[in-house]
């Protein structure tokens, strides 16, 4: 099947994308895909911002999953230092630390299989906290029931990450511990509860080409798409499963970036886990292929990222700049750090939780 690339309509997302439709547009000349994606970026967005977000795992390892690629599942022996869930203080800490790099949006991860009912609270205290900073929520937790949705929504959580990881056809040989439906029940429970989506999927885990195309059609499917579209290479940990799973070539990579903005041209696309082994024209062919947010700081969870300082350099070279929030002057910051405090005192929010 040929696409027209002369005449590119992106007036409206489509919904309705087929598997032919979306392995055409892989299968375009890299120079022709390239222009089509970096021209349905430029109709939706500001072409030289980037949004920048701050990832901390709150709570870290020996979680009961057994994602293959992960190095906090307890099934692989990874040597990484299990950790409890962290004090809400010192979390509104680091989250006013990545403001002040630049960072406007916030995301935490909890190494669980879903909320326990006796850390909930905790984390319903952190989301307040960062709101409170003038920052955007995000939380990954696992799956979730109605109540716990429902109760992220109320306390005013902006997005939460549950990614898909792969296609529908390739899972079971990635995850036999929760199933694709699981996957996507969480989702649905998430958007009904008016909270955004952000789920996108992983690459170089051995799957075929076929497989990108699956999941970026099942992305594309959603109405309306995520808002935020995680594209993430796989960091490849000693221990896991995947520890010597085969390279996947750059420019396959840099392709997938391409027809997600293509398939959801409103969405934004982070290139994702990965960047610390991509040089810096790697992440330029990324950002013009329409990738428009990333994470930095050191760590992405559990892997290394590059620093803060690079990537402020790297947008330097290339004329880019992070996309801004309302701002707040750093005495509203501390503030608000101070306010959050007394109220995690005088609740007793602060404890020793377990692993």
């Amino acid at each position: 099947m040929s696409l027209n690339t002369s005449v590119v309509n992106t007036s409206e997302p489509r919904f309705d994308w087929t598997q032919a439709e979306v392995k055409a547009l892989f299968d375009l000349p890299f120079m022709d895909l390239m222009f089509r994606a970096q021209t349905v970026h430029r109709e939706n967005f500001t072409p030289n911002e980037v949004q920048v977000s701050t990832l901390l795992s709150i709570k870290t390892g020996a979680c009961p999953e057994d994602c293959k690629y992960c190095p906090q599942s307890g099934h692989y022996n990874t040597e990484l230092e299990k950790e409890k869930l962290m004090e809400v203080q010192k979390v509104l800490e680091e989250a006013a630390l990545a403001k002040e790099k630049g960072a406007s949006r916030f995301c935490m991860g909890a190494a669980w299989k879903h909320p326990s009912e006796k850390d909930f609270p905790y984390v319903l205290e952190m989301i307040k906290g960062v709101k409170s900073l003038g920052l955007e929520s995000c939380v990954t937790l696992g799956t979730l029931n109605d109540e716990q949705a429902k109760r992220l929504s109320d306390v005013g959580l902006d997005y939460y990450n549950h990614n898909l990881d792969t296609s529908a056809e390739y899972y079971d040989s990635i995850i036999t511990t929760r199933t694709y439906q699981d996957r996507l029940d969480t989702l649905s429970r998430v958007r009904d509860s008016g909270i955004k989506l952000c789920c996108g999927g992983i690459m170089g885990m051995g799957e075929e080409q076929k497989d990108r195309v699956g999941l970026l059609r099942q992305l594309s499917h959603m109405s309306p798409h995520p808002e935020s579209v995680p594209i993430n290479m796989l960091v490849k940990v000693e221990g896991t499963p995947l520890e010597n799973v085969d390279d996947l070539d750059t420019f396959e990579f840099i392709r997938t970036i391409a027809v997600a903005r293509i398939l959801m041209p409103k969405s934004h696309v982070r290139l994702s886990a990965g960047r610390q082994g991509m040089n810096e024209q790697t992440q330029a062919l990324c950002f013009m292929a329409g990738a428009n947010s990333i994470f930095y700081g050191e760590k992405l969870l559990t892997t290394g990222n590059p620093e803060a300082d690079k990537d402020m350099a790297l947008f330097a070279n290339l004329g880019i700049n992070p996309e801004k929030r309302e701002e707040h002057s750093d005495a509203a910051v501390a503030e608000a750090i101070a306010a959050q405090v007394v109220q995690q005192e005088e609740s007793k929010l602060f404890y020793e939780a377990s692993v």
